[in-house]
């Protein structure tokens, strides 16, 4: 079978955003009239992408993609096929090996794969056999070549179409900017400049991965916690960027699944996600040159309408149904009160999902977690100081552990504190309260370090201290919850006999939970 030449492997690099114009037909003459793009001739093709794999997902699991591309019509078609592998997956920027190759029609061909590391994936031959259809992607793709003074080339793809795996489909709505020559530097600089005036995200997830999650229908689901596993010979910049970029990525893949989902664990996944990073950047504060952090003031107003949004949604679906029986067993003709009241807060919590939705239509969001973005990728590429793994293996362990002792210092002196002063404070009194607040986000940070840097740290220390603030973060919230729970009632004017049960209810939790069982420190 006569193929067509194999284009030479290479690294893929590129860098993916999410576009959130509600008006899509619009969005080619959008970006054609923006500056960086004026006076480009764009190109036009339709791509018919078929991807392949095991029923068991065996690609999937190697972090390995097998396509065959159609481009153009029916009539006149030409097959590409396409390997890509490696890649790191929390991260808009990837870089992966791509193999690609013209071949006769759909059919996969073995005999294309021989100048890739298909032999090493697949080294008794027995995975090609075993492939089938996963999935398709159609899309009308609009692409410019931009050409920088620097020498630096990219290419801008705008990627309008769908995805379609056992009769579901999902929308295909993105912006592709793939390094043709240069450095990384150049796909930040011209994404900067889109994202100045169109709403753009950050995009973690290849159309492969989202291929894979219309499959197995879990689209736009809660993206949990994968903190990275450190070893003790990193360096501590390499550290931190490979932390903080998990981090990150998790806010960043939450944000792009509120777009479209209701499930409140979205949202307090991604102010986990959130947290998270801003827990891990205080801890590697020390060693960050703090001149390179982009400001993150554009973000204010959404990650405000998200802590608003995240204490509606406990209110409405943890807090208040655990307290449903205790009001109105006694007595029954409350009932219509506490109806109305979570009619009320499930309602507010409509409007303000939807305020979180209009917030990212800020551009200033975009530019600026597109600037963390590049922050975090030039974190990774610092040289190591006096030369790649010079340092001591003992180094990140020995800072691990005395970061970890300070936050354990400071966390043990604010529980000293609001013990002393408890004999002057009445329990259930804004003072009291924000001091309980202080040591349940003292516990929270104790917890996200040592579960980033649980590799680098004495095991029976990590696990002792672990569950200290753990219990510590659950014993205080439970009190908090119930009074943001009663704050929300008295804001949107609920029943005042409601009011007064949660004020009750509150002041009990508080008195009980404000001196947590000692534990050995």
């Amino acid at each position: 079978m006569k193929l067509a030449a194999l284009s030479q492997s290479f690294q893929e690099i590129e860098l993916k955003l999410a576009l959130l114009a509600s008006d899509v037909p619009s969005l080619a003459k959008s970006l054609a009239r923006l500056p960086v793009l004026a006076r480009r001739k764009p190109t036009h093709q339709n791509l018919h992408n078929v991807y392949y794999d095991t029923p068991a997902q065996f690609l999937r699991q190697k972090r390995v993609a097998l396509r065959i591309r159609r481009i153009g019509s029916d009539a006149e078609p030409r097959w590409l096929q396409t390997l890509k592998t490696g890649g790191h997956g929390n991260s808009a920027l990837s870089q992966r090996g791509e193999w690609e190759v013209g071949v006769p029609n759909s059919t996969l061909v073995l005999n294309a794969l021989k100048a890739t590391p298909w032999s090493k994936i697949d080294p008794k031959g027995t995975v090609f056999p075993s492939l089938t259809p996963a999935f398709v992607t159609t899309f009308e793709r609009t692409s410019w070549m931009v050409r920088r003074r620097d020498g630096s080339v990219v290419e801008v793809a705008l990627d309008i179409g769908h995805i379609t795996a056992d009769g579901k489909t999902m929308p295909i709505c993105e912006l592709e900017l793939e390094l043709m020559a240069g450095q990384p530097a150049a796909l930040f600089a011209i994404a900067q400049q889109i994202a100045g005036t169109i709403a753009v995200l950050p995009l973690t997830k290849s159309k492969s991965q989202r291929g894979y999650d219309l499959a197995q229908n879990c689209v736009d689901v809660a993206l949990r916690a994968r903190p990275a596993k450190l070893t003790k010979g990193l360096s501590i910049p390499i550290a931190a960027a490979t932390t903080l970029r998990e981090m990150f990525g998790q806010f960043t893949t939450n944000l792009n699944a509120l777009r479209h989902s209701d499930d409140p664990k979205v949202v307090h996944q991604a102010r986990v996600g959130w947290r998270r990073f801003r827990s891990a950047f205080r801890l590697f504060k020390p060693v960050l040159a703090l001149d390179a952090v982009p400001p993150w003031q554009p973000l204010h107003l959404l990650l405000g309408l998200l802590g608003e949004l995240r204490d509606m949604d406990v209110a409405s679906t943890e807090t208040l149904p655990g307290l449903a029986d205790a009001y109105l067993a006694a007595d029954p003709q409350r009932a219509d009160a506490w109806r109305a009241m979570t009619h009320t807060l499930h309602q507010a919590a409509d409007l303000l999902r939807k305020s979180v939705r209009y917030a990212l239509l800020e551009p200033a969001v975009g530019a600026t977690l597109l600037a963390i973005t590049q922050w975090l990728e030039e974190l990774a590429m610092l040289p190591e100081p006096g030369g790649a793994r010079s340092q001591p293996k003992v180094f990140l362990r020995r800072w691990s552990k005395l970061r970890i002792a300070h936050v354990h210092q400071k966390m043990k002196r604010a529980r000293k504190d609001f013990d002393n002063a408890d004999n002057h404070h009445n329990h259930a009194n804004h003072a009291n309260l924000d001091d309980q607040h202080r040591i349940r986000i003292l516990a929270k940070r104790m917890r996200y370090g040592i579960e980033t840097l649980r590799n680098c740290l004495p095991q029976q220390r990590a696990k002792r201290w672990h569950l200290q603030a753990t219990n510590l973060q659950l014993q205080l919230g439970a009190a908090r919850d119930v009074v943001q729970a009663g704050a929300l009632a008295t804001k949107f004017d609920v029943d005042r006999g409601i009011v007064e049960f949660l004020h009750g209810v509150a002041v009990g939790q508080t008195m009980g939970k404000e001196k947590p069982s000692p534990k050995r420190t």
